[in-house]
Formats: C-alpha cells, sequence, structure tokens
C-alpha cells in the first residue's frame, strides 16, 4: 500500500509558474513510478507527466511538454510538478498516482491514487 497527498494548488494568473507536491508513504514509495493526471470540469482525466521511481527518468503528455518539469526528491518521499506559462486551459485538479509500470500514461495502470489539489488558472 502507498498512500498519495498532494498540495500546493491555489489561484494563479496566466503565464504564472506553481508547484505542486506529492508526498508519498507507506511500502517503499520509491518502488513506483510516480505520474501526474489532471481532470478538468467536464473533462476526462489525462495523463501529465509521469517519473520513475529513482527520478531518473521522466515521460510527458503532448499537452505540457515544454512548460511542466516533474521531479523526485525520494529523501523526502515527494514528488513536484513545476509548471510554468501557465494557460487557463491548465485549470483543473491536479493527482499523482503510483504505478508499478514504467512509461505509462494509462490511468488502469497506476494503483494509488491521491485526492487531488485544484490549480485554477484565471485569464
Amino acid at each position: 500500500q502507498v498512500q498519495l497527498v498532494e498540495s500546493g494548488g491555489t489561484l494563479v494568473q496566466a503565464g504564472g509558474s506553481l508547484r505542486v507536491s506529492c508526498v508519498a508513504s507507506g511500502r517503499t514509495p520509491s518502488r513506483y513510478a510516480i505520474g501526474w493526471f489532471r481532470q478538468a470540469p467536464g473533462k476526462e482525466r489525462e495523463f501529465v507527466v509521469g517519473t520513475s521511481g529513482s527520478g531518473d527518468r521522466t515521460w510527458y503528455g503532448d499537452s505540457v511538454k515544454g512548460r511542466f518539469t516533474i521531479s523526485r526528491d525520494n529523501a523526502k518521499n515527494t514528488v513536484y510538478l513545476q509548471m510554468n506559462s501557465l494557460k487557463p486551459e491548465d485549470t483543473a485538479v491536479y493527482y499523482c498516482a503510483a504505478s508499478g509500470v514504467m512509461y505509462s500514461s494509462l490511468q488502469s495502470q497506476y494503483d494509488y491514487w491521491g485526492q487531488g489539489t485544484q490549480v485554477t488558472v484565471s485569464s
């Protein structure tokens, strides 16, 4: 079992930056890949970015390439999502999730989920 808690979501202006965090606890979190997903109102949840257990490998969804960066600090059991050049269409609830599968962007391959943190980008 892995427990995940996101934090850091807030209201930010378009063009601004924000970093959200995901703290993992439980059974050896560093063995799991961590992915960030987001769900905007009225839309399906979509994959944003993922990182390997060691943090040395990352994979990105097409909508955020070049603007969002994922990083991982296993000493703190924390994964960060740095979001730059934010747009109103980035408004969503952001979720982190843990998977035993590398390079996955499929929700079905993520076994553990956090409760989400709201990011709102104003125009």
